[in-house]
């Protein structure tokens, strides 16, 4: 009560002075103005709150709007934020990414994401520039704009005597990276093919 008790000392004050206008507790004017005191606090103490809303990085309320304006969930991360702080944390993402198409950028996104990548830039064979045996493959000019990405760590989930049920589980399972895989085709530039292959498969 101590901000509406602020107010009404505020509002009493701007009383002309005189007995019509009393200023004792039980006086039906100081109620009214109590009343109107404490709308006046609330509407004070949600303009403090909109303070807190207006940063992604303490909002509550708004956080659906900040989604909404961040474009999220988009298809690459629904159903992966789930609380409060994650779905905070990927509008910061959203809001200070900065991008980029070099593959320290590439990596440092999968790192982000919980995968070690490995990627290789193609180019093709120039005749006077490669040498016969050498990294770059033969293939048509347009090699130079494929890439690819291989996802590093055990992918691959065997079936295991005891622990698998026959008929049921298949003989080898492999985890895909979907969220990776999605973000590095949504991210890498518009005239490359992207290709993803995984350790040990």
């Amino acid at each position: 009560m101590g901000l509406s008790a602020d107010y009404l000392t505020q509002l009493q004050a701007l009383l002309p002075t005189g007995s019509a206008w009393p200023r004792d507790p039980g006086a039906t004017l100081t109620r009214l103005l109590a009343a109107a005191a404490e709308g006046l606090a609330r509407l004070h103490a949600r303009a403090l709150a909109l303070v807190e809303e207006a940063d992604p990085r303490t909002t509550l309320e708004l956080l659906p709007d900040w989604e909404r304006v961040c474009g999220l969930p988009d298809t690459c991360s629904a159903g992966r934020a789930t609380t409060i702080e994650e779905r905070r944390a990927a509008v910061v993402g959203r809001l200070t990414a900065r991008g980029g198409q070099s593959v320290a950028y590439f990596q440092g996104l999968a790192e982000a994401l919980g995968y070690e990548i490995e990627l290789t830039e193609y180019r093709p064979f120039v005749c006077g520039h490669s040498q016969a045996g050498g990294t770059h493959p033969i293939g048509p000019p347009s090699l130079r704009h494929w890439w690819s990405v291989r996802v590093l760590g055990p992918r691959v989930t065997w079936f295991r005597a005891g622990l698998g049920r026959c008929g049921v589980d298949p003989l080898a399972k492999i985890s895909r990276a979907g969220d990776l895989e999605c973000r590095l085709h949504k991210l890498k530039p518009a005239q490359s093919g992207l290709i993803v292959g995984y350790e040990g498969v």
